[in-house]
């Protein structure tokens, strides 16, 4: 076999653009050129192999097709000093289990690999790559033509966040892991009677340790063996969107583990992780931080991101651990950290890689997101990169979270001594496209579930909790809970568990579940709910001062129409108020909408009779007021059910405007 191939398919042979691009560190697409591709070479069946490893001195693929043998298939290295090793197999298709054996130019260093590049993996402790094609038939048309519409920022998201392993699982059969496709139907079923837009799964990307959760990836193109194939995992997704349910994979292209068979010294050099270990090595997690600074590793990741959009159908990616990106420092101690090179902490060739990743994303597919999970004060992290931000589309709102969170778990006698706790969630609210995320994280390790968090009695805890949903919802920001929390899980997420589905027997869990299917609903046919929700316009405190009851009251505004607007009043304490008087601007009849304390919900019933009137009596610096009953531990949202033009100026002069065009 000659170094120079012929042309084999589009998907398999390097033209001279194809070097010039990856030499430039502009080739995007590797996954049509690296890795195993079955294909057809003169009439002959078999796949094409291609790996980087420039400092290789010997690379060949062994399998069970040679008997691993190291001297059978030795590929060549290309002339145009790329450092792409490349061959053709013959006889040798799906399903065939290869590795990559590597010699180094180094003291002769030699070990067998994964392919870095490959479409799947042996299901761990096994480690080889398989060869596979990734045909599929598709019928997500609907859904791709008009996702745009699903995924823009003035869209509703309720985002249903899940670890596939843990989800369901086989009980009877030594509860085992579902399949994608066994998985399938059930969750389809699931989102769509919760009322979910969109699911986000932990990361699938094949992983060594299960117990790493996905977080440690080495598949950066291989869908987990645990849950069956590639066209597997694209058949769930496929159903997902013929369901309008849109999907969003987390992924992490901070760093990866240690493991000998993966990415690590790949070819006897620091290929792809920073020999300097003060910048290649976590101290936290102990594993190994991309060089973001070479080219070739943003090539190579920036691939592995539009690999899921191009491949596999996915709407959106949650970026892991951004700031452990952006800061030389993260978690390391004087003297552990090295600078840039103007003596700060920025992280400049991670930022330069974070801006290229979102461009190229966003080129590609304008239609997706990308969404930052970013733990500091980091500034326009989702804003765009033309006018300095990082370029993503949001960004999970981690201070909204940790405030929230920490209120809840006050006994309520002293949350009057910590108000500000959740008022000043709104002096940031707009500095960025924050998605409200109460995650996987925050109920694990110790932290307890959502509902166990909730102080005093159990009767306490499930109003305190669907209470904590209640002002969620109406808070600016788009939505996500992680499975269990909707429906009052007790116990802290497992991941060798399944959840416990038979709480939704009891009244209150049933409760709390049947909340949140409300709130979705309610959330999706509200504008004012979700169109604002990263614009100032959208949100309108009316009385925020009441820190002695732990009482707030704010509206929720679509600028377009004053008709659509919701108020939302909330009790954090257990003591009902009646004949509470909230000021409100026009007059009108506030429709009930919602009552966090209904008895469908397992609450005590404290409610306004379908809704109130505004009256003439000034209150909180607006002309009207309303005489509401709070509920204890509850919130009421209130829709004006009309709104007379002459009380409101725009409405009137859209009266006007409309006449004028009858008669014309």
């Amino acid at each position: 076999m000659g170094n120079n191939l012929e042309v084999i398919n589009d998907k398999s042979f390097f033209t001279d653009q194809d070097i010039y691009l990856f030499k430039e560190g502009k080739h995007f697409r590797l996954y049509d050129k690296l890795g195993a591709h079955v294909c057809q070479r003169q009439g002959t069946s078999g796949t094409y192999f291609s790996l980087w490893a420039p400092n290789a001195q010997i690379v060949s693929v062994i399998g069970d097709f040679n008997n691993w043998d190291k001297g059978a298939h030795k590929l060549f290295p290309r002339w145009d000093h790329s450092g792409i090793w490349e061959g053709f197999i013959p006889d040798v298709t799906q399903s065939a289990i290869y590795k990559y054996f590597i010699v180094s130019k180094y003291n002769n260093f030699s070990i067998d690999k994964t392919d870095p590049v490959g479409f799947f993996c042996e299901e761990p402790p096994q480690t080889s790559s398989i060869v596979w094609d990734l045909e599929y038939q598709w019928h997500d048309a609907g859904w791709m033509a008009t996702r745009s519409t699903k995924n823009a920022l003035n869209s509703p998201q309720a985002i249903y966040e899940l670890h596939l392993g843990s989800w369901r699982r086989k009980v009877e059969e030594n509860d085992r892991f579902l399949t994608y496709r066994e998985i399938s139907r059930a969750l389809v079923d699931y989102i769509k009677k919760s009322g979910f837009t969109h699911v986000e799964f932990m990361p699938v990307m094949e992983h060594p340790f299960y117990g790493s959760w996905g977080y440690q990836s080495l598949g950066y193109f291989a869908p987990s063996h645990r849950y069956g194939n590639p066209q597997d995992l694209m058949f769930l997704i496929d159903l997902l969107h013929q369901n309008d349910i849109g999907v969003i994979l987390d992924w992490v292209p901070s760093h990866f583990p240690s493991d000998g068979h993966g990415l690590v010294y790949f070819d006897g050099s620091h290929l792809y992780e920073h020999a300097d270990p003060q910048k290649g090595f976590h101290p936290d997690w102990k594993s190994y931080i991309f060089n973001h600074g070479r080219n070739e590793i943003k090539e190579f990741l920036i691939s592995s991101a539009l690999f899921w959009f191009d491949q596999y159908h996915i709407d959106g990616i949650r970026v892991d651990a951004v700031a452990s990106m952006l800061y030389l420092d993260y978690s390391r101690k004087d003297g552990e950290w090295t600078p840039n090179i103007y003596g700060g902490r920025d992280n400049i060739e991670a930022i330069d890689f974070i801006k290229l990743l979102n461009e190229t994303v966003y080129k590609a597919f304008p239609d997706v997101q990308m969404v930052a999970e970013e733990s500091t004060a980091w500034p326009s992290v989702s804003r765009p990169t033309y006018s300095g931000g990082l370029g993503f589309g949001m960004k999970w709102n981690m201070g909204w979270m940790h405030d929230t969170l920490e209120y809840f778990k006050l006994d309520p006698l002293y949350r009057k001594f910590h108000h500000n706790d959740l008022t000043f969630s709104m002096l940031y609210a707009f500095t960025e496209n924050f998605v409200l995320a109460l995650s996987h994280d925050e109920v694990v390790h110790g932290k307890c579930s959502l509902l166990n968090k909730m102080p005093k009695d159990d009767w306490q805890k499930f109003a305190n909790l669907r209470a904590l949903f209640c002002y969620m919802y109406a808070h600016p920001g788009k939505k996500l809970l992680f499975m269990g929390s909707e429906f009052g899980q007790w116990s802290e997420w497992y991941h060798e568990r399944s959840l416990d589905w038979h709480l939704l027997e009891y009244p209150l869990h049933q409760g709390v579940y049947r909340l949140i299917q409300d709130l979705n609903l309610l959330y999706k046919q509200e504008p004012a709910l979700y169109r604002c929700d990263f614009d100032h316009p959208g949100f309108e405190w009316i009385h925020v001062g009441d820190w002695q009851n732990s009482i707030l009251a704010f509206m929720r505004k679509d600028p377009d129409s004053v008709q659509e607007q919701v108020l939302a009043v909330c009790n954090f304490t257990p003591v009902p108020h009646k004949d509470y008087r909230i000021g409100f601007p026009y007059k009108a009849f506030l429709k009930e909408i919602l009552n966090s304390d209904s008895s469908i919900y397992g609450g005590s019933g404290c409610l306004n009779g379908g809704g109130v009137q505004a009256e003439p009596i000034a209150h909180h610096g607006r002309e009207y007021s309303i005489s509401l009953n709070i509920p204890p531990l509850g919130v009421v949202y209130l829709k004006p059910d009309s709104i007379p033009p002459a009380d409101h100026p725009a409405e009137e002069n859209k009266v006007e405007e409309n006449k004028v065009k009858e008669k014309e």
